[in-house]
């Protein structure tokens, strides 16, 4: 028999937070540990109770999901973050997915919908909604206009030496499926659809060289 998931709710709003716990609690297969009422707390919270998942809203008063998801990333926390906001404009999503969110779902998605991405969540795949999916998608479509994040250019870096996806994997400590997030969107900031058109892009533009 599976363990349960074990989840942290972070939301400022009292009644979010009961409305989510009810919900889970109500539902074979998870265990709620706890709750935090900003990104401050959600850190400390996350620290000591080691959940699976961490369900967090963004805007919060006191501190905010965004620096919250850096933060635990920068610490090298176990669990995996899954953005639960109302939020889903470029400023919100694009921040959240490269500070280390592993999924991005907004608050009006089905019960169902949410049980399914926790459980993608806790086994490290990426979840996004499909109104946040066409959003990111639009964003980084003008190519050329959006500087790839560090971590992109480590994944390219990498891909330019002849690295497979699994090697990158193991040298930065990600998973596979993260290697593959970080190249969708690198391609699509390149204007690109494969490696060998990234690296000749990125060194046509002086990104790598």
């Amino acid at each position: 028999m599976t363990a349960d998931i074990s989840v942290l709710i972070v939301d400022d709003h009292p009644v979010v937070r009961d409305g989510l716990r009810g919900m889970f609690e109500s539902a074979p297969g998870f265990r709620v540990l706890g709750e935090a009422a900003n990104g401050v707390e959600a850190v400390e919270r996350a620290a000591a109770l080691d959940p699976d998942v961490v369900l967090m809203d963004l805007r919060m008063p006191g501190g905010g999901g965004v620096d919250a998801i850096a933060e635990l990333a920068r610490r090298g926390a176990r669990a995996k973050v899954l953005v639960l906001t109302t939020y889903d404009t470029d400023t919100d999503t694009l921040p959240a997915i490269e500070a280390g969110a592993t999924g991005y779902l907004l608050k009006d998605a089905p019960r169902d919908e949410l049980f399914t991405a926790v459980r993608a969540a806790a086994a490290g795949r990426t979840v996004l909604s499909p109104a946040v999916a066409s959003r990111l998608v639009s964003a980084v479509r003008a190519p050329g206009n959006e500087p790839l994040s560090a971590r992109e250019r480590e994944v390219l870096t990498l891909v330019a030496r002849g690295t497979s996806n699994r090697e990158i994997a193991r040298e930065l400590f990600i998973s596979e499926a993260t290697v593959k997030t970080h190249l969708t969107h690198l391609y699509a900031k390149l204007g690109v659809n494969d490696r060998a058109a990234a690296v000749a892009t990125a060194y046509q533009r002086g990104i790598l060289g």
